[in-house]
């Protein structure tokens, strides 16, 4: 849930981006902000995974045939597998000992899960990255969605994960992570959990979203909370008002109850697209002795398997951490320090000229979340990488170490 979508209730909204559904709004809809036709519903069941890749990789290629960079789109959007080394094959009757599912965020792509996937392939597991329905192609892909169709493509994963691993484990950015929990709920073989700025809790009003239906017809802005020019090549920047409806609607799903199972976690206090309090929660239910929770915050917080990492580095302009910050390395090559692709749209439509400035290379600038009391400082871009990745690395490693 990378995005600008609907913010937990009581955080900064900056998401006034369709107060008016003037005839301005009505022209800027395009072919993008319609369904494709095609990626409405997981098509990959009864399929190997390598067929269900390429077949995901050929879909990719004719909806974005001719656009610039096509290639690159398709590579970052197309779900990838990844296999340790030979060192690593030491399953009892499988080939790998270990294995884990890795599942992106709404709106987001395969692509914000490289890095995760390269760490754990150093670590000796199989890797699988599924690329849920709606997303990759178009915003509009996600006008219908349901957000089973989602929850299949995880059981999907999962399935084909633990035909060839002992051990099977699921990680997740955002919305992944609450599928991921979603998955671990209703199936056995789910030895742990790695979630990354996970959607537990998104504001109630996602819930009434979908009112807009009853005059969208006529007024075809109205399905959309924000309509944007989507220049992002891994993420849609157009959100629709149905995917907050479906990501509360999984949210609603997540069991209650213990979780029995050794989870790793790491969330922003300063999170404004969820409720980072949601995260604490959850973790208090987290029973296992080899649960861990990183904690990115500007106030320390002490408390039993918890580590607070100060999210404020002055040295580097920022500010804070961000819900989209998580799982991105410094070194990222499009959302790193010197990535191609900054996070400005929490200036559009009121302020356009602080969204040219914040986006020119040579602007003085602060990072963080683009909460109201950060955006006080000065010109401010919503972070998009890690400062703290590989320390965060380390603590997955030890984490992992520490598994039974």
């Amino acid at each position: 849930m990378e995005s600008s979508c609907l913010p937990y209730q009581g955080a900064h909204d900056n998401r006034g981006l369709l107060r008016e559904y003037d005839g301005a709004m009505m022209e800027i809809l395009g072919l993008r902000h319609r369904p494709s036709g095609v990626n409405a519903h997981f098509a990959g069941e009864g399929l190997p995974f390598d067929e269900y890749v390429r077949r995901t990789q050929a879909m990719l290629r004719q909806l974005h045939e001719g656009r610039n960079e096509q290639e690159k789109i398709v590579a970052g959007n197309t779900p990838f597998e990844l296999h340790p080394a030979e060192d690593y094959r030491k399953g009892h009757g499988k080939p790998y000992r270990r294995g884990v599912l890795l599942t992106h965020g709404l709106i987001d792509s395969p692509y914000h899960l490289r890095h995760l996937a390269a760490f754990f392939q150093r670590n000796g597991f199989r890797v699988m990255a599924i690329l849920l329905p709606g997303h990759g192609t178009q915003p509009g892909d996600l006008l219908d969605m349901r957000w089973q169709e989602w929850a299949k493509a995880v059981a999907y994963g999962a399935d084909c994960l633990a035909a060839e691993v002992d051990e099977l484990y699921l990680a997740g950015f955002s919305a992944g992570a609450a599928l991921s929990v979603l998955q671990a709920s209703r199936d056995e073989r789910v030895r742990g959990l790695f979630l990354f700025s996970p959607a537990f809790e998104i504001t109630s009003r996602a819930k009434w979203a979908n009112l807009h239906r009853l005059y969208s017809w006529l007024r075809p802005a109205a399905a959309w909370v924000s309509v944007l020019q989507d220049r992002d090549t891994y993420k849609y920047e157009s959100f629709c008002k149905n995917a907050a409806a479906q990501m509360y609607a999984v949210t609603q799903a997540l069991p209650k109850s213990e979780v029995p199972i050794p989870v790793f976690a790491v969330a922003s206090a300063d999170d404004a697209t969820v409720n980072p309090d949601a995260t604490l929660s959850f973790m208090q239910r987290a029973q296992h002795p080899c649960s861990k929770l990183v904690w990115y915050a500007t106030e320390r917080m002490d408390r039993q398997n918890v580590e607070w990492v100060n999210s404020a580095v002055p040295e580097q302009h920022i500010l804070s951490s961000a819900h989209t910050a998580i799982v991105m390395p410094p070194e990222d090559g499009h959302y790193g320090v010197n990535g191609e692709y900054a996070n400005c749209l929490h200036y559009l439509p009121h302020d356009e000229k602080s969204y040219v400035a914040c986006r020119r290379r040579d602007a003085e600038v602060w990072y963080g979340e683009d909460s109201e009391r950060n955006l006080q400082r000065g010109l401010l871009r919503r972070l998009m990488y890690n400062p703290h990745y590989a320390a965060m690395e380390t603590s997955m490693q030890r984490f992992i170490e520490r598994l039974p």
